[in-house]
């Protein structure tokens, strides 16, 4: 039988190919199941030239490290080439006379006893007694020079026993030395280590390569008295712990909170577990503390050899336990691993028994996502396209992002809140947008902190650390909303936020990996070629996520790629060899894909500026404010042959436009302070003077007005502020918002528009002539007798194409051009989702990508 110690069972797996094994989830390993701590990676690449070329056979750092983790002095530490070597040490260290050890235990005490010469007598753990140790019957058979080995907690029956007992015991025996070997102690909750009170005659044992996964590294300590440390060391060949394993081992005793957390999801996971499996008939599940569980099968028709095979098979490994003294072929181990793998072993168990499953859950819904190497490398658009081939393959797709930063938003048909790219993404799949696919909406209104939109509703302002705070109960609308969404569709489309390797965000993430691991998608990091060092970016995500993480990144997708492809093959062959991961897609560099962006980060970067109309065309001049919002409701401008639409951020840029547009604002109070204190308000009075037309949308309209009141401090710590005055409107903000979409008339013209709005103020004022009527009766908005100042609660106004062919034909009469009197250009977001979707699925792998759903 092959050798398979602490860590797992190689016996069944040996002949499994390498290929072949990376596709098992082996339950007979005994490592973290939340793998390499983040900083590993980025610690070994950094000290590799060090430790090749400066070797410290003394262990010096290693040996501090431990000494301050366990509160020794550096004397009473030993550092091996893992527990397994000061094992087979120690028996000459302290020249024992004889082993006791209770059995079933880990199997190589009694090779370390017998390669040493030792007899051994074994005291039997009783099954009957759920193989609690009888420390009375242990105690009677204690003698001088004798070595009694003891694993806490026990392998492989995951027992915890009384640690005051056991000094007690050993005080009363001071002849005899005690082995405790605590190699799975990190992994228990509230663990009493013998490290602490340590008896002069107890040596611990510590292994580093469990909780840390790390076993190809081999290191493990030993905490003993000084003369039995300086015995072992004299035992030991010179150079026995490589000095990459010292670097990596002085930094893992230094990290608690990793031993902590994984503690505490061993905990939960362990308990979810003992309950699903105790709900399989034939089977005995015993009580553990460790990060796995002892197991017997009762049923005479299988043993557990018979039933690893059956479940390897399977694509499931367990630890079958006949090679322990005390145990038979009905025993067998499993580990703790994560929920979904948790939830695996136990169908395969269920059918390899041939046992009758309880009811069963509908499954979870095919999904894919899509993650950036950074902000707008592209995710939205590539999340609308495959939402939109997905549509034209016959199948039923709704699209979501957890939570989206963005003054960019939308009013449901119910009344909700959320971000404009899930609308457009829901257009791609033909849906009525749903606040489920964005259920978490953050609108910022200063630069540390943002109104918290949940489900369409606002709950609040909160600043960074507020908001970190309310995560955990944000996540749980996620996930009820992510549910209720996915059980009404075949697949679901996902988007990320940002970039998953942002190390600052990750530990309180909901919108990235967390979300992934949560639906069970499958990530495809995206990256923008187009801004340089795309494979750099892939390569360097990929080095700063966790084990985890990065097991959820099945490829990668290169956007915005200008020039031939097979320039990128020496790069794509190095991005899979450094990460293991295939470049999925290359996406061509889409001028003018003619769909409305996530966030102003493309309105800021001059998006509008690539447009340039014929000679006869109008101009109009949006001022880019500093927290501006709904950015989009002027993209249908943009495709007007006769107009030019310019973003404006600064006063000397206003030249002569036709038009200024002010935009909708999340500061309003803010960013007018901001147009005073950068000239724009006298600029604007010579425009209005010379017959510019002035505009206001949203905040933009409020600013037009006399004043404006905050008294609730809804978006400023300001009360009050004095508006231009171009329109006779006060403004108050009041705490309730209003969210509504509607249709009315444009009053003046006699045209229909339709919009929504989204805003805190009540505006009014006296002899107001209103823009707008809704067709609730309503009335919206303010103009000037002449026309030439408006302003409207209205976003999407100039969506309509009758009333923006007028609006600009009124521009052309006012600069002595002659109207068109007909609709030029139609604002129709399919024909662009058509090509887009033409364009991505000839880029990407679809094969590939389908498999990675199951689709």
């Amino acid at each position: 039988m092959s050798r398979s110690g602490h860590g797992g069972n190689l016996t069944y797996l040996s002949g499994v190919s390498g290929i072949a094994r990376d596709k098992i989830l082996d339950f007979s390993s005994n490592i973290n199941p939340l793998g390499l701590p983040e900083w590993f990676r980025p610690l070994v690449a950094s000290a590799l030239e060090t430790v090749v070329h400066y070797p410290d056979p003394d262990c010096t750092d290693l040996i501090a490290a431990g000494a301050t983790r366990y509160g020794a002095a550096p004397e009473q530490v030993a550092a091996g080439n893992g527990s397994t070597e000061i094992l087979h040490l120690l028996p000459r260290a302290v020249s024992a006379r004889r082993a006791v050890i209770p059995v079933p235990s880990y199997a190589d005490y009694w090779d370390a006893a017998v390669a040493a010469d030792l007899d051994v007598d074994a005291v039997p753990l009783r099954e009957e007694d759920d193989f609690a140790l009888d420390w009375e019957v242990l105690e009677s058979s204690l003698g001088a020079g004798d070595m009694v080995f003891l694993c806490q907690p026990n392998n492989p029956t995951g027992r915890l026993e009384d640690a005051f007992t056991l000094r007690n015991i050993a005080t009363r025996h001071p002849t005899t030395f005690f082995v405790v070997d605590e190699a799975f102690g990190d992994f228990v909750q509230d663990m009493d280590s013998c490290t602490r009170d340590r008896p002069a005659n107890v040596i611990v044992l510590l292994s580093l390569t469990k909780i840390f996964a790390i076993p190809g590294l081999r290191l493990g300590l030993a905490i003993a008295d000084a003369p039995i440390v300086q015995a072992i060391r004299g035992l030991q060949p010179l150079w026995s712990v490589n000095t990459l394993a010292q670097v990596v081992g002085a930094a893992a005793l230094q990290d608690t909170e990793f031993v902590e957390r994984s503690r505490e999801f061993v905990t939960e996971h362990r308990s979810r577990l003992v309950s699903d499996l105790r709900s399989i008939p034939g089977l005995t599940v015993y009580p553990g503390r460790a990060n796995f569980l002892l197991m017997r099968i009762d049923d005479t028709k299988v043993d557990a050899p018979s039933l690893a095979q059956r479940m390897l098979a399977k694509g499931i490994a367990i630890r079958v336990c006949d090679n322990f003294k005390g145990l038979d072929g009905r025993f067998f181990r499993v580990a703790v691993r994560t929920a979904e793998e948790n939830a695996r072993l136990c169908d395969v168990l269920r059918d390899s028994l041939e046992v009758r499953a309880p009811a069963v859950k509908k499954s979870r819904t095919p999904a894919l996502m899509f993650q950036g190497t950074s902000s707008n490398a592209g995710k939205s658009v590539l999340t609308a396209a495959m939402g939109r081939i997905l549509l034209q393959d016959g199948y039923r797709v709704a699209p979501f992002k957890a939570q989206n930063m963005s003054l960019n938003s939308f009013v449901t048909c119910k009344g909700g809140e959320m971000g404009r790219a899930q609308v457009v993404q829901a257009q791609a799949c033909r849906l009525e947008p749903d606040v489920r696919m964005n259920p978490i909406l953050l609108k910022p209104n200063t630069d540390t902190g943002s109104q918290v939109i949940v489900l369409g509703k606002p709950v609040g302002n909160k600043d960074v650390m507020e908001y970190v705070g309310y995560k955990p109960l944000a996540f749980e609308a996620v996930k009820s909303a992510y549910d209720s969404l996915a059980q009404e569709y075949d697949v679901m489309v996902i988007e990320g936020a940002g970039s998953p390797g942002e190390v600052n965000l990750k530990h309180h993430d909901i919108v990235n990996m967390q979300m992934a691991r949560y639906a069970g998608a499958p990530v495809l990091l995206v990256g923008d070629i187009d801004r340089g060092g795309v494979f750099a970016s892939f390569v360097g995500t990929m080095e700063v996520l966790a084990e985890w993480e990065r097991a959820l990144v099945a490829g990668f997708v290169v956007n915005r790629f200008r020039g031939n492809k097979e320039l990128l093959d020496k790069a794509l062959e190095y991005t899979r060899r450094h990460t293991g991961r295939p470049v999925l897609g290359i996406v061509p560099y889409l001028h003018n894909h003619g769909l409305p962006e996530e966030d102003s980060v493309s309105f800021k970067g001059g998006m509008f500026d690539e447009y340039l109309p014929n000679a006869e065309a109008v101009e109009i001049a949006i001022i880019d404010l500093p927290h501006i919002s709904n950015f989009t409701d002027f993209d249908a401008l943009r495709i007007e042959p006769d107009a030019r639409v310019t973003v404006v951020r600064t006063a000397r840029d206003l030249n002569r436009p036709d038009a200024v547009i002010l935009p909708g604002s999340k500061n309003t109070i803010g960013d007018l302070r901001y147009l005073r204190e950068n000239g724009f308000e006298s600029v604007l009075r010579r425009l209005a003077a010379q017959g510019t037309e002035l505009i206001g949308i949203c905040g933009g309209f409020q600013m037009l007005g006399d004043s404006i009141t905050d008294p609730h401090g809804l978006e400023s710590e300001s009360g009050s502020i004095n508006g231009l005055g171009f329109l006779n409107v006060t403004t108050v903000l009041a705490p309730d918002k209003t969210l509504t979409r509607s249709d009315g008339i444009h009053l003046e013209s006699g045209l229909p528009v339709r919009g929504y709005e989204i805003h805190h103020g009540l505006s009014a004022g006296p002899d107001l002539e209103p823009l707008v009527r809704h067709n609730s009766g309503r009335c919206d908005g303010a103009r000037s007798p002449d026309g030439s100042v408006w302003g409207t609660y209205f976003h999407g106004i100039f969506d309509s194409d009758v009333f923006r062919r007028w609006f600009i034909d009124r521009l052309r009469i006012r600069k002595g051009l002659e109207p068109i009197g007909k609709v030029c250009a139609s604002y129709d977001l399919e024909p662009p989702l058509d090509r887009l979707a033409e364009v991505v699925r000839e880029s990407l792998d679809m094969a590939a990508i389908y498999r990675l759903m199951g689709l």
